[in-house]
């Protein structure tokens, strides 16, 4: 084998273009480029076969044809320029001209993440387009994007869940230099991205790789997706090999500062050193001296997997927080069908969101006749990402109704500022912060049966909901392969001017808290609450210099207290409360804010959040 940067796919080695494939099923494979003979590969030990080849540019086309079957595309294509199933691309990353050298990358702590897919995100759905708005997250203050998965993926739209190629950028969206330039676009703009992976399964449409070896799979465990990953080392491993590949290639060949991982409870390994422990130790490795961050979806909520490998975890960075979400929907709609069933939207829940992270973290979970979650007291805000929108959740209904159609612009204004103002990592979905009209619906580009099971299938997930169970409703669910479904699901940017006051809410609340060090430093032991009403609750965060800040959340109606039997709400010593920002200000769209403490009591606003700093009394 030449002197390669990855072990499996091809890359230019020398001036030579190396092809390198495992297909331990296989007696011989041969490489077949475009317009010109059919090559028979070397087999080396263990399952692989490789050959290099003089002469071949970048954009040259080939495959590869198993014992005679095929021709296939590359497992580990670097591009496919019409789809999955057609031929891959030889791509040369190495000449592109990087801007980025002082870019020191990303840790957790101060992040403002925002959720993106790209084929939505602007009318053209590119991301050269995506570019162009850059801007206006930077001046939203937006850190870091997490983009929705791109790897190759079979049609002309989804949401890249279903990829099969895991090195190949979706060419719906354009060329590898293309995703190359928006990276290095963002990081010119003080913006970090990461990209959402999915190591838990493959989409059943282009995946080709059964062809090659039986390895790759395991019937070991159930997966709710297909078949299950094989990363097991007691065997051949191309599985695994092929995914901490991908991993450091998504790292070094286009500077993504960091990874999210998918459904990461559905990735099973009972080796020694779990797939998860090694892909973030290789990650790291492979973007020194700069930092990324990783960042995983858990719907069980363990905790361990953010705890370093020494304690029994896999050095995680944070965790998807599901029960913040849940309790958000829940005060702002009333409803708890489904999922939702163990929330009740309490003060008391957004309370101890804010001091501990998950709710659950290890009682029992009515929904799942079971415990749920592990212990958490110990984690840090930073390792809990909150959120009251994401692409599933926007979508887990028949209207992909965003969360703000869904509730009184009161509460809706109330929900973010205890979205941006909570200790945690706050994320946005794409539009959130301007309010958009347009829904976000499931759409996946597949044809003929495969197209009418996935249909079928997504009914049959929303019928946990009781509405939706219903013939009216199930009407209207929107059929995923129909290109309206996908249309509809663009951001209107128009948005931006009709919606100026939303998005100038959250403006303001992201300076505040990236300003307040008393906001952007509140630690698990500098924030307390206390519950004032069914719908009301306060937070208190406390400053090293006494300028402490308190925080009114009330998602019901007008609130008047003669007193408040809480030192919680006592200033400190000399001082007093002075408001320092209301989500009833005009330029919200609210209506304006009244004394909140008077001589005579306190003056909460209904569906309205108030924070208040402690200032020196004339007193």
């Amino acid at each position: 084998m030449t002197d390669r940067r990855y072990p499996v796919g091809a890359e230019f080695v020398d001036g030579r273009a190396s092809f390198r494939v495992f297909a331990g099923a296989c007696a011989r494979v041969d490489l077949c480029i475009e317009g010109q003979p059919e090559r028979r590969m070397t087999r080396e030990d263990a399952g692989y076969f490789s050959l290099d080849v003089e002469g071949l540019k970048p954009g040259a086309r080939y495959r590869y044809r198993t014992d005679g079957r095929g021709p296939f595309a590359d497992p580990a294509s670097r591009f496919q320029p019409e789809g999955p199933h057609l031929a891959s691309a030889l791509v040369d990353a190495r000449p592109f001209a990087w801007t980025d050298r002082g870019w020191r990358g990303c840790r957790m702590d101060g992040q403002i993440i925002y959720e993106m897919h790209v084929g939505t995100f602007t009318p053209e759905g590119t991301w050269a387009a995506a570019i162009g708005k850059l801007d206006h997250l930077k001046r939203t203050g937006v850190t870091l994007i997490e983009m929705m998965p791109v790897a190759c993926f079979p049609g002309t739209f989804g949401w890249g869940y279903d990829g099969v190629l895991l090195f190949a950028p979706s060419e719906i969206y354009g060329e590898p230099d293309d995703l190359r330039r928006f990276v290095d676009a963002a990081h010119a703009a003080g913006i970090g991205v990461i990209l959402d992976v999915v190591y838990n399964h493959l989409g059943p449409d282009g995946n080709y790789l059964g062809h090659f070896s039986t390895a790759y799979f395991t019937d070991r465990y159930k997966n709710d997706w297909g078949e299950a990953l094989n990363f097991e080392t007691d065997g051949p491993a191309p599985m695994r090999e092929l995914v901490l590949a991908n991993a450091r290639y998504w790292i070094e060949e286009f500077h993504f500062d960091g990874l999210r991982l998918d459904a990461t409870q559905s990735i099973f390994d009972m080796s020694h050193e779990h797939l998860l422990s090694e892909l973030v130790r290789s990650c790291r490795a492979a973007a020194a001296p700069r930092d990324i961050v990783i960042v995983g979806e858990n719907e069980p909520q363990d905790a361990q997997l953010m705890r370093l490998p020494e304690a029994g975890g896999h050095g995680l960075d944070a965790l998807w927080n599901d029960d913040f979400h849940h309790s958000a929907v829940v005060a702002a709609t009333g409803r708890r069908p489904a999922y939702y069933e163990d929330h009740f939207g309490s003060p008391q829940e957004f309370i101890s969101a804010a001091k501990h992270g998950f709710l659950f973290q290890g009682q029992i979970y009515f929904h799942q006749a079971g415990r749920r979650g592990r212990p958490a007291l110990d984690m840090k805000p930073e390792n809990f990402i909150l959120f009251t929108e994401n692409h599933d959740q926007v979508a887990n209904s028949a209207t992909g109704r965003r969360l703000h159609a869904m509730t009184s612009p009161g509460r809706a204004r109330a929900l973010a500022a205890l979205l941006l103002l909570t200790p945690g990592t706050p994320m946005l979905f794409q539009g959130q912060e301007f309010g958009s009209s347009a829904p976000f619906f499931y759409f996946a580009d597949h044809e003929g049966d495969l197209a009418d099971m996935v249909a079928k299938g997504r009914e049959t997930f929303l019928e946990q909901f009781d509405t939706l169970a219903t013939e009216e409703m199930r009407a209207r669910i929107p059929r995923p392969d129909a290109r309206e479904t996908f249309e509809a699901s663009k951001l209107d940017w128009s948005d931006v001017e009709r919606n100026s006051h939303v998005l100038a809410l959250h403006r303001d609340l992201i300076a505040l808290r990236r300003s307040d060090a008393t906001l952007h430093g509140a630690g698990r032991l500098g924030v307390d609450g206390g519950v004032l009403d069914r719908e009301c609750f306060y937070l208190r965060y406390f400053a090293a210099d006494g300028s402490d800040l308190l925080l009114f959340v009330n998602l019901g109606p007008d609130l008047i207290r003669r007193s408040i039997a809480d030192p919680l709400v006592a200033p400190p010593m000399r001082c007093g409360w002075r408001l320092l920002w209301s989500s009833e200000a005009a330029a919200y769209g609210g209506g304006g804010t009244a004394a909140i403490e008077r001589d005579a009591g306190w003056f909460i606003p209904g569906q309205s959040a108030v924070l208040l700093r402690a200032a020196p009394s004339a007193q």
